[in-house]
């Protein structure tokens, strides 16, 4: 009876305290679209299967109606309109809509399992209170009918783009809402990020059959449709007489769906070497035709470089479409602007496939955590960009550290006062440069700083690990420091803490050098708040260098550099705001000293970081 007593007890522990936060919802769409291209309205039944596996039993759901915002008035259109540097591509464009020119999500029906339920649209969210809970374990089936007009193109969605495509058709249906470990998040759309539940889409697209449509996934029904799917003489014998063709894409394990569509696409199909079949969907014209023939070649050797650093592409197939206002990123496909000269298209094309890997695989919350998606993405394009220049694909000089141009433009920022620490929400920055510098630039700094603290043999050891360990999970920032904390064997909540969560900046100076009994004695001192290990170079006279390392107390160990082997010195404390270093090296042999020589180290003040300082000229 105690054992049976004991068990019990432990199980109920178990389930009260032992309970995995990590699960993951899942929702299977089935959508029929018939699309007017007349109105540019389309009519759509929308079949969702909805699993809840989480341990809470839910009552509603929310779903996004993100072409909500594209109406004057909206929270997006007053955010723009009042916040200090308004997107130019924005700035009061939704406001002078007309009702012809607006967005629009209208519910028609939504039952489920059959039942009517009660919803109310707020904005850019449904609100749906359910006919009955969906309990832990089980699935619910939601159906609805709803009507939409596409707006005009004012900021990634919309039609009659800028450079003539008629329909960008991102966020352009009613999304489930996420609900994960941190409850539900129907953020409304004010044009920042996206979050979304993992699953499989089935959409087909009816549509007037002059447009050509590329899409998410891939296409089912590819023998029929002609378009640079298949052969065009056969396309003529079967499509003949008929005005509408309907487009069946699938997509798996993904959290995003889109579509674009122009009458005068051209579609070009090419494999990679990794054996990824890639969608060119372009407008030939004299701004675009050889560029857009010529990216293939930078595609392939990108994908090849990407697999093998920050882990394998895992689906079959990837688009790059022209549409949009700029690039922005979607599973399997992209929507880039194609009107650019050549390393432009070649660094759009670049970072929006890098999300493939930090939003649409490991799938971060990039309203919570945008740096984590826009910070690594443009840290690993920087790098992929530098390896195209070294193998000659496009023009440019190459760099040994591409990275330290955004760890210059962080460091000005910094010191400007109006940066905003990287755990702000994206919607609630108080200025888009301040929101830009955090998730792009000082984002990509994170990853640069952890490279300078752990070493580059554990950095890139981490960062494969963290994607092989983390995809399609949702991870955190504490998921990947963890990840850093196992490879490099050192203690890294600190360097979180202080880069995540404060804006405390890192400013080391070299005070004095010194004769002591005739060797050198240099004298360090923390100017910052933020701690940071240091690489030490002493130049001497003969030409040859000496370099030091000295690792932070707190970190509970150093960093496996062969540089610094036999040349770690004591840790330094935190607290301490300065620190000697007494070397065996004469006095008379110095000729510089030099913190960082190699710039990584996220210094807003370099001016101070060397000794002797420069003469300036009169």
């Amino acid at each position: 009876m105690r054992l049976i007593t004991a068990s019990l007890l432990i199980c109920t522990c178990s389930l009260l305290f032992g309970q995995s936060d990590r699960w993951l919802q899942h929702v299977s769409y089935d959508m029929d679209i018939d699309f007017d291209v007349k109105t540019h309205r389309f009519t759509g039944e929308q079949e969702i299967k909805y699993t809840n596996n989480s341990p809470d039993t839910l009552d509603k759901v929310f779903y996004h109606l993100y072409f909500n915002a594209f109406q004057p008035g909206s929270m997006m259109d007053v955010r723009s309109r009042t916040i200090e540097d308004p997107d130019r591509r924005v700035m009061d464009r939704i406001h002078q809509l007309s009702e012809e020119e607006i967005g629009y999500h209208k519910i028609d029906e939504l039952t489920q399992d059959g039942s009517p339920t009660n919803y109310h649209v707020e904005g850019t969210i449904l609100e749906v209170k359910l006919a009955k809970p969906i309990m832990p374990g089980k699935s619910t089936k939601l159906k609805m009918k709803f009507n939409s007009q596409v707006p005009l193109q004012v900021r990634r969605s919309g039609r009659n783009s800028a450079e003539g495509i008629s329909y960008s058709m991102s966020q352009w249906y009613p999304k489930l809402c996420e609900y994960d470990y941190q409850g539900w998040h129907s953020n409304p759309y004010v044009g920042r990020e996206f979050h979304g539940v993992w699953g499989d889409f089935d959409v087909s697209i009816k549509i007037d059959r002059k447009y050509t449509v590329g899409a998410s996934g891939e296409l089912e029904n590819a023998s029929k449709m002609g378009h640079g799917y298949s052969d065009k003489n056969t396309k003529k014998k079967k499509l003949f007489g008929k005005k509408h063709l309907t487009w069946n894409f699938k997509a798996k394990q993904v959290h995003d769906f889109v579509w674009a569509a122009d009458p005068d696409y051209t579609h070009d199909i090419k494999e990679t070497d990794a054996g990824v079949t890639i969608h060119y969907l372009y407008q030939k014209n004299e701004k675009t035709e050889e560029n857009w023939a010529n990216l293939h070649a930078c595609m392939n050797e990108a994908l090849n470089f990407m697999n093998k650093k920050y882990g394998v592409y895992p689906y079959p197939v990837y688009s790059f479409i022209q549409g949009g206002d700029g690039g922005m990123e979607y599973p399997m496909a992209t929507l880039i602007t194609g009107e650019r000269n050549f390393s432009s298209l070649v660094g759009v094309s670049i970072h929006e496939w890098m999300h493939s890997w930090y939003h649409l695989v490991l799938g971060t919350n990039e309203s919570l955590y945008p740096w984590m998606d826009e910070g690594f993405t443009s840290y690993g394009s920087a790098e992929v960009m530098n390896h195209l220049r070294k193998k000659g694909l496009i023009p440019g000089d190459v760099v040994e550290d591409p990275q330290l141009r955004s760890i210059r433009g962080y460091g000005r920022f910094a010191l400007s006062g109006r940066e905003e620490a990287l755990s702000t929400h994206a919607d609630h920055f108080i200025s888009n440069s301040a929101y830009s510098v955090a998730s792009y630039t000082k984002g990509a700094v994170f990853l640069h700083q952890l490279q300078y603290i752990m070493g580059e043999e554990a950095f890139d050891k981490a960062m494969l690990r963290y994607y092989d360990e983390w995809k399609f999970k949702h991870p955190n920032p504490n998921d990947f420091i963890r990840v850093c904390e196992k490879v490099s064997g050192l203690e890294l909540d600190w360097f979180k803490e202080y880069f995540v969560y404060t804006t405390k900046t890192i400013d080391y100076g070299i005070s004095r050098v010194e004769d002591v009994n005739g060797n050198v004695a240099v004298h360090l001192e923390k100017l910052g708040l933020m701690p940071m290990p240091i690489d030490l170079t002493i130049k001497k006279k003969d030409g040859t260098t000496k370099k030091y390392y000295i690792p932070l107390r707190i970190m509970r160990g150093e960093k496996g550099e062969d540089s610094f082997e036999g040349m770690t010195q004591t840790d330094w404390p935190w607290t301490h705001p300065d620190y000697t270093l007494e070397l065996d090296i004469k006095m008379a042999d110095v000729e510089s000293v030099h913190i960082d020589a190699s710039e990584r180290m996220a210094d807003v003040n370099l001016e101070n970081n060397f000794w002797p300082q420069p003469v300036e000229e009169k």
